[in-house]
C-alpha cells in the first residue's frame, strides 16, 4: 500500500498532467496545435484537450494589433531630408500562417512597415507628402499588406503621423506661405478695383445721359457730409446748379438787346 507522501506526489502529477491537457481560450484566441512538431491546426475558442506531453500549443490573438513605426530618416524625391513616424493596425487573419510561415509575424510586419515607409516617401516630393497625405497612406497600407499577406496577416490601415522639417526648410515654408497669402491679397484687391470702376463707368454713362443724376447726388453728399457738425468743410460748387440762372440772365440780356417794335 503507497504511503501517503507516494500518494501525494501521485496526485500533484495528476493534477498537472490536467493543467497541460486542458487549456481554455478565449473568444478572440486560437490555439495553434503541433503534435510531435507536426502542425494539427488551429482550435478554439473554449476548452481545448491536449495530449501531455505530445501536443504543444501557442496561442495567437486575432485582435487588432497596434504600433508605432519608429521616426525614419527620409529624403524626399526634391531631396529634402525629414524625419517621419507612422501607425500600423493589423490582425492575425490565419493563426496557422501566422506561426508556420514566418519565425515573429509581429516583428517581420514592424521591419517591412518602416523599409515601405523609406520607400515610398522617398517617391514623393515634400509638397505632396505634407498636403496629400490620404493618398500616401493608401498608398502604404495596400503595400504593406500585399507583403504580410503570405503570413496571414491583414493591414488595414497605416497612417503617417509626424513629419519633422528640418528649421530652416520650415523658415522657407513659412515665407511661401506669406508671399501665397499676400499674392492672394492683391488678386483679391485688384478683382475689388475692377469691380469698382466698371460699376463707376456704369454710373458715369447714366449721369452723362441724365444730368440731374449729378445734381441729386450732389445734394446727397452735402446731407451726408452735414452730419459732422464740428467740422469746417469746403466744397466746390458745381456750375450745373447756376445753369438755369445763367439761362435767365442769358434771355433777359437779348431782350433788352433786341430792338423795339415801330
Amino acid at each position: 500500500m503507497p504511503s501517503l507522501a507516494g500518494l501525494a506526489v501521485i496526485i500533484f502529477l495528476g493534477i498537472l498532467l490536467l493543467s497541460s491537457a486542458i487549456k481554455i481560450l478565449r473568444e478572440y484566441e486560437r490555439g495553434v496545435i503541433f503534435r510531435l512538431g507536426r502542425l494539427i491546426g488551429a482550435k478554439g475558442p473554449g476548452i481545448i484537450l491536449l495530449i501531455p506531453i505530445i501536443d504543444k500549443m501557442i496561442r495567437v490573438d486575432l485582435r487588432t494589433i497596434t504600433f508605432d513605426v519608429p521616426p525614419q530618416d527620409v529624403i524626399t524625391l526634391d531631396n529634402v531630408s525629414v524625419k517621419v513616424n507612422a501607425v500600423v493596425y493589423f490582425r492575425v487573419m490565419d493563426p496557422n500562417k501566422a506561426i508556420v510561415a514566418v519565425a515573429n509575424f509581429f516583428e517581420a510586419t514592424s521591419q517591412i512597415a518602416q523599409t515601405t515607409l523609406r520607400s515610398v516617401l522617398g517617391q514623393v516630393e515634400l509638397d505632396e507628402l505634407l498636403s496629400n497625405r490620404e493618398k500616401i497612406n493608401q498608398e502604404l497600407q495596400k503595400i504593406i499588406d500585399h507583403q504580410t499577406e503570405p503570413w496571414g496577416i491583414k493591414v488595414s490601415v497605416v497612417e503617417v503621423k509626424n513629419v519633422d522639417l528640418p528649421p530652416e526648410m520650415t523658415r522657407a515654408i513659412a515665407r511661401q506661405a506669406e508671399a501665397e497669402r499676400e499674392r492672394r491679397s492683391k488678386v483679391i484687391h485688384a478683382e475689388g478695383e475692377y469691380q469698382a470702376s466698371t460699376k463707376l463707368a456704369e454710373a458715369a454713362a447714366v449721369i452723362a445721359t441724365q444730368p440731374s443724376a449729378l445734381q441729386l447726388r450732389f445734394l446727397q453728399t452735402l446731407v451726408e457730409v452735414s452730419v459732422n457738425k464740428a467740422a469746417t468743410i469746403v466744397f466746390p460748387l458745381p456750375i450745373d446748379l447756376f445753369e438755369p440762372f445763367i439761362r435767365r440772365l442769358e434771355y433777359r440780356e437779348k431782350d433788352k438787346k433786341a430792338p423795339e417794335g415801330p
